[in-house]
């Protein structure tokens, strides 16, 4: 055990200190591909992308195939003053995690005969679109029932405690330009004022109501026009949208009425507005089966006092496209306290890395609940 946690913190020193951005995950991937056949995998790397799978245990037929997904991806934000890549939304931690499910259990062969057992490690989770390319991939097609685990903030789980699903909310952000003539701030009626339109399309979005009842928000977060003379009324602005909302059927209905008003700026003002970005990542869909054989496995490994209830956020995660693209697929993504503060995202992030055995014991248990037969495909 001693010799496990060691080379745990090792390996979570190594990914925290090479941190790599989305689909530039080269070293990261190399690295963990030599890590999957060194523990006997069987290894496959990709031709056109980043990530890595490794497979182990029995792939026979009627033996179920469990999966295990990590991130691997880092942000690139500002930290002590120096712009770079910053493992501070916990990827580090859960390759670590996965890793180190598959050195415990390497040596269970017991455990091995009965299941199917494929480690994912995909890139890109911070742009929405490695889940996507794995997809494609075909990494799921097989499979039965498929487990991501991330940390949480201190906030919303404390250290110790572990919850059976996370609950993301369908998240997304929409760009548009306006675009026209500048004109001498003398002669207003040569031109539209892009900043008054923008103005008038903000206040629009404030008047978007849907269901109370279901979390959503639009808020505007960037809103660029002008230059240096104050003369000058701009005729061009960039404008973009942070919107979330926690099901996959409100966002659609609040993304609709966004696109409803842009157009109707359109024709207001007779200008033309080019949408540049329409992106989004879909809520999850925990499914009932997979929620409860985690739910077990925290119990079996923390204690029932350490379960916590489904964690709801408005956060979002793109390791639901794998259950939207494929329904068959029984998922679900355990919430690990750590004593993550101030929070994820935050560039000084720091957690108890003390965790990272609990999330690796949570996982193991998955797995053995699984070779015990208490789920079937």
């Amino acid at each position: 055990m001693n010799g496990l946690k060691e080379r745990v913190q090792e390996t979570f020193d190594h990914f925290h200190q090479n941190p790599e951005l989305s689909w530039e995950e080269v070293e990261t991937t190399k690295t963990v591909a030599a890590l999957l056949e060194e523990a006997g995998c069987r290894v496959r790397t990709f031709d056109d992308c980043t990530g890595v799978i490794g497979e182990i245990g029995n792939f026979g037929e009627g033996r179920p195939v469990i999966a295990v997904r990590a991130d691997m991806d880092a942000l690139y934000q500002e930290v002590k003053g120096e712009l770079r890549a910053n493992h501070s939304c916990g990827h580090d931690a859960h390759m670590t995690m996965v890793l180190g499910t598959l050195w415990r259990i390497q040596q269970q062969p017991e455990l091995l005969e009965k299941i199917g057992v494929r480690f994912i490690f995909q890139p890109a989770e911070e742009v929405g679109s490695g889940a996507l390319k794995l997809v494609e991939k075909g990494v799921v097609d097989d499979v039965d029932y498929y487990y991501g685990i991330h940390l949480r903030p201190h906030q919303e789980t404390p250290d110790g405690k572990a919850s059976p699903a996370i609950v993301h909310g369908a998240t997304g952000s929409i760009a548009f330009d306006i675009r026209g003539d500048d004109a001498h701030g003398a002669r207003p009626h040569l031109t539209h004022n892009a900043v008054e339109i923008g103005t008038y399309l903000i206040n629009a979005f404030h008047t978007i109501h849907l269901d109370p009842n279901i979390a959503h928000t639009a808020k505007v977060t960037r809103f660029l026009a002008g230059g240096r003379n104050v003369n000058i009324i701009p005729g061009s602005a960039q404008l973009a949208l942070d919107i979330r909302a926690q099901t996959n059927e409100l966002m659609e209905q609040l993304r609709e009425r966004i696109l409803e008003i842009i157009q109707s700026a359109r024709d207001l003002y007779k200008v033309e507005i080019n949408i540049t970005e329409d992106f989004g990542i879909a809520a999850a869909e925990v499914h009932p089966e997979a929620e409860e054989v985690a739910r077990q496995a925290i119990i079996r490994v923390l204690g029932e006092e350490n379960l916590t209830d489904p964690i709801i956020t408005p956060g979002g995660d793109d390791f639901h496209f794998y259950t939207i693209k494929r329904p068959q697929v029984k998922a679900t993504m355990v919430g690990l306290g750590c004593g993550l503060a101030p929070g994820l995202h935050h560039p000084d992030m720091t957690f108890n890395h003390d965790a990272l055995m609990n999330g690796i014991s949570v996982l193991s248990e998955i797995l053995k609940l699984h070779a015990e037969g208490v789920a079937k495909p």
